[in-house]
């Protein structure tokens, strides 16, 4: 029974070729598979991975096949696609009449393969010279690299990275931690607009105020050590005395350091009855007790006080018969060089005596004074050729040139001339007009003196001050 069954089945099966049979073997029958039924889906994507994968563009979607002219496809000898008709490619439809898969943008399916490039063939690569044996050939291949490695940070034992080094700073003074505010003008109307408003609106300072600003500036000039001006003359009358005493006082004025003025006339000169009207102390007095002197206080017990300038008198007793000589002139200098600052020497009017050989052996500068006269100027210009001819050249040169009116001018004399003579020969010239407060021979008081004297002598003082910033005089052995 199940022989006749299974002969019965044999019977009915179809002859299969043995071919087919063994290469069918290692697949299961097709009727003994269970139907299997495909998604829209899944049949969607068979169907586009058969457009993408396809060799041939007979088998991709017209789309997708590129369009190419036909004068092209027919004597290159290549392989290209099916010659399309002219009338079959026209300008390729609008992106909003193609799927969003067919504009190249959204699916991954849509975007065109690649087509295989052609490899090139190698080249034989040259060998490779010999290179030295102290240095490492480098791989021609190989890039140099564009980055470097970061610079370890040094550790810090608090934890955290050192802080850079803090740049140089600020000096610490008015200007750096002031709020620098605008000059307040002192004179005139613009004084009187300042203070109206309140000080809310400054009309800034004048020309007058600008150029006096800078001549305190000048008057100013820092001394190194002390520094000795002697102001001589050949000529008696012409405003020496009055010169010394006028350019002692504007310097102390302004200046913050020490300023003296020693009477070294050997006649009883008056520069102290100028000043102070004080001679009951005089040098001979600072002569005798020279070595208990040791201190600033010492020495001021031998000067008198005119503002913030100190005086040392002459001696004025007529019964002395012996005058003031060289040696205790500079027995005198050198006790002032140690606690003053600047030493103004009124030196009389002869040129042979004792005392004026020694104040032109140690001075700093000169400043010569003369008048706008005949005599004046010529007493003045013989003083400069008496001083050239002996060996004062150079002090010369470092000198001041005043010209001193003691009397109104009248005009007849010609000050260009004048001034032309002594510019050509000494640092500057000034001219001091005339005042009738000074040649009274009192007492000076600087607050009485018209205003252009007091600008005289200011410009005066900016003068001798500018030769404090002048290098040492060099003195021969003859004249030291």
């Amino acid at each position: 029974m199940g022989a006749s069954l299974s002969d019965r089945q044999s019977d009915q099966q179809p002859d299969v070729p043995d071919s087919a049979a063994q290469g069918d073997a290692a697949a299961p029958p097709p009727w003994s598979a269970e139907p299997v039924r495909r998604t829209d889906g899944q049949r969607w994507e068979a169907s586009v991975e058969s457009w993408s994968a396809a060799p041939e563009n007979g088998d991709r979607p017209s789309w997708e096949v590129p369009q190419q002219p036909a004068e092209s496809t027919g004597s290159t000898g290549s392989t290209p696609g099916p010659a399309l008709s002219p009338t079959l490619s026209p300008t390729p439809a609008p992106s909003w009449q193609q799927p969003s898969w067919a504009t190249g943008g959204a699916q991954p399916w849509a975007q065109p393969q690649p087509q295989p490039q052609p490899q090139p063939q190698p080249q034989p690569q040259p060998q490779p010279q010999p290179q030295p044996q102290d240095s490492q050939p480098t791989p021609a291949s190989a890039p140099a690299p564009t980055w470097r490695p970061a610079q370890p940070t040094p550790a810090s034992p608090y934890g955290s990275p050192p802080a850079a080094a803090p740049s140089t700073p600020v000096s610490l003074t008015s200007q750096t931690l002031l709020r620098q505010q605008d000059d307040v003008p002192r004179t005139g109307w613009r004084r009187f607009v300042h203070k109206a408003t309140g000080g809310a609106y400054n009309p800034g300072l004048s020309q007058a105020e600008v150029e006096h600003r800078a001549l305190v500036a000048r008057v100013t000039t820092p001394v190194r050590g002390s520094n000795r001006i002697a102001v001589v003359s050949l000529k008696g009358g012409i405003g020496k005395t009055t010169t010394t005493s006028c350019l002692g006082l504007t310097l102390a004025h302004h200046r913050g350091d020490r300023v003296v003025a020693v009477d070294a006339n050997p006649d009883a000169g008056t520069l102290a009855e100028r000043l102070t009207n004080v001679t009951d102390v005089t040098v001979r007095d600072l002569l005798a007790h020279v070595d208990s002197i040791r201190s600033f206080t010492d020495v001021s017990a031998y000067t008198s006080l005119a503002g913030r300038l100190q005086v040392l008198a002459s001696d004025q007793d007529p019964a002395l018969s012996e005058a003031f000589s060289e040696a205790e002139y500079k027995s005198v200098a050198d006790i002032l060089a140690r606690y003053f600052n600047i030493i103004l020497t009124d030196s009389g009017t002869g040129l042979l005596h004792s005392a004026m050989s020694g104040t032109l052996a140690i001075a700093d500068s000169l400043v010569v004074v003369g008048a706008p006269s005949v005599d004046g100027a010529s007493r003045a210009s013989k003083t400069l050729d008496w001083l050239i001819a002996h060996g004062h050249e150079e002090l010369v040169a470092r000198s001041v040139a005043v010209i001193s009116s003691v009397r109104p001018n009248t005009g007849d004399v010609d000050m260009k001339v004048l001034r032309d003579h002594f510019a050509a020969r000494c640092r500057a010239v000034i001219e001091i007009p005339y005042d009738a407060h000074l040649v009274t021979g009192g007492l000076i008081d600087l607050e009485r003196i018209a205003p252009a004297t007091r600008q005289a002598y200011l410009e005066l003082s900016a003068a001798v001050a500018d030769g404090f910033a002048l290098p040492p005089l060099q003195r021969s052995v003859a004249q030291a």
